[in-house]
């Protein structure tokens, strides 16, 4: 086997796409690699020869690449789609650095009229007919992460303890990452016991 046989007929780059995997956690789609001139048999020939990890049919992993302690959600990005998903709720608050609870399942959020994969164990799939706006969106480690406000008010409605929103808040406010008018606009789109947790985060933060 040849490097020389890319679907789009240029020679597959692989510094090219241990940049790009570099950016992923050391992974990449088919479809990326395609795009860097790695044809579908030179991709079965660099997972047959141990090269790169076959994760998820149209997923792969550099074997080389180190660890870490991301990987999953990473993972369950790419397959759901980097291009329309993002990691959202409290798997966002995690990457954030808002929370101290890592979560049991990725959390992803994608446009309620996409359609998505069906979602992989260990993967929560949320649907949103709220436009994700450039305000709405963060990239942290290579990943699309929805901005810290959206994320507590997501993880808020999703039914989030009480006592984790309320140190998000806190935590948020704190560290510059989010405004009490961004945080109560937010919430008083959700309504209800959102921003009611909200207002009252905000409020008992300010006694201290």
């Amino acid at each position: 086997m040849h490097d020389n046989d890319g679907d789009n007929g240029s020679k597959p780059s692989h510094a090219r796409l241990f940049e790009l995997a570099s950016e992923q956690g050391g992974y990449f789609t088919a479809a990326q690699a395609r795009a860097l001139g790695f044809s579908k048999a030179l991709l079965a020939h660099h997972a047959k020869s141990g090269r790169f990890l076959r994760v998820h049919q149209g997923l792969y992993r550099l074997r080389e690449y180190p660890s870490s302690p991301r990987e999953d959600v990473v993972a369950a990005w790419l397959v759901t789609g980097r291009e329309v998903a993002v990691v959202s709720h409290d798997s966002a608050l995690d990457i954030l650095g808002l929370s101290d609870v890592v979560p049991e399942v990725v959390h992803l959020t994608v446009p309620r009229v996409r359609r998505y994969r069906s979602a992989s164990p260990g993967v929560a799939i949320h649907t949103t007919t709220r436009r994700l706006g450039k305000s709405d969106v963060v990239v942290r480690d290579g990943i699309r992460v929805t901005a810290p406000a959206r994320s507590i008010i997501d993880a808020a409605q999703a039914g989030t303890a009480p006592e984790q929103i309320m140190a998000a808040v806190s935590q948020a406010l704190d560290r510059g990452m989010a405004t009490e008018s961004k945080l109560l606009a937010t919430a008083k789109a959700r309504g209800g016991r959102v921003e009611r947790l909200v207002r009252q985060a905000i409020q008992e933060r300010s006694r201290k």
